[in-house]
């Protein structure tokens, strides 16, 4: 398991793009491509009988076409298959702590948040130990945009898993970094305004914004010299300033806090996963 980029499987139209995705992502980063299916955790509107030999045979034809669909596209890279018995949510977890990253699939656009991502995703988002993507089921080009873009809030350490998986996801496919600052006035919280906008006291806080989104930059860009970097400041809520900064990327890299209860996820995450076009990245802050 170790290194590789771990897809999981539920059996419906959502695990074709999360299979195309997990694939380009092997090819451009030298890695395994497993893909993972848990013949107990199908889901109920799949047309095939409940016996468990029926589940079985299922999730082994589903695991087969994925297989097939990987190397037809990249016929190079490494494939394994897994099926469990175990919950989904259960294995993918427990193989996060092994892997580089995780691919799941979503729903389309449409439905609230719990329905489009689906409860295994949710809580697999919410506690696995590696970087895991959703993608949804309209996408069809992995990178079709040459972007990442990528939210820098934290300070400090606490951010540096970000950094490193979006960096890393641009080299790898050749992209460039859009890193994305927002800011508030103090007191401005929900756009209650304290300061006229476009005057000289918020030209000085947008300046300080800058410099401290330089400061950060700073190491990564001297640690991936090729790699092109946007640097984007602006006045706002974190979650509307990503989702416009990410209208025309191919990913958009987020970080969480370990161990949040009782949400699995904070709001911020929860709102680009549920807005967002283009697939999201939710990095574990160590």
């Amino acid at each position: 398991m170790g290194g590789s980029v771990v897809v999981g499987l539920d059996g419906t139209g959502n695990s074709v793009p999360a299979v195309r995705w997990g694939a380009e992502e092997a090819a451009a980063r030298g890695l395994r491509l497993h893909l993972l299916h848990s013949w107990t955790s199908q889901p109920q509107n799949l047309p095939i009988a409940q016996e468990a030999a029926n589940k079985k045979r299922f999730g082994a034809e589903v695991l087969a076409s994925a297989e097939a669909r990987a190397l037809e596209l990249h016929p190079d890279i490494p494939v394994t298959t897994e099926q469990v018995s175990e919950p989904a949510v259960d294995a993918l977890v427990d193989r996060s702590g092994q892997a580089t990253m995780m691919v799941l699939g979503s729903r389309g656009h449409g439905a609230i948040a719990g329905f489009l991502l689906g409860s295994v995703s949710l809580h697999v988002l919410g506690r696995a130990e590696c970087p895991a993507v959703t993608v949804r089921e309209e996408e069809t080009v992995a990178y079709g945009r040459p972007e990442v873009v990528i939210g820098v809030q934290e300070p400090g350490t606490r951010g540096e898993a970000v950094l490193e998986f979006a960096f890393g996801a641009a080299k790898a496919h050749h992209a460039s970094v859009r890193a994305v600052r927002a800011w508030e006035p103090l007191g401005g919280r929900g756009y209650v305004p304290t300061m006229p906008a476009h005057s000289p006291e918020e030209d000085r806080c947008a300046l300080a914004e800058e410099k401290k989104l330089a400061g950060i930059l700073a190491p990564w860009r001297a640690k991936f010299p090729g790699v092109n970097v946007v640097e984007h400041v602006q006045r706002g809520r974190v979650a509307p300033v990503l989702l416009e900064a990410c209208s025309q990327a191919s990913l958009l890299v987020v970080g969480r806090r370990m161990q949040r209860t009782p949400m699995l996820l904070g709001p911020i995450v929860f709102a680009v996963l549920h807005h967002s076009f283009c697939p999201v990245a939710v990095v574990p802050r160590i």
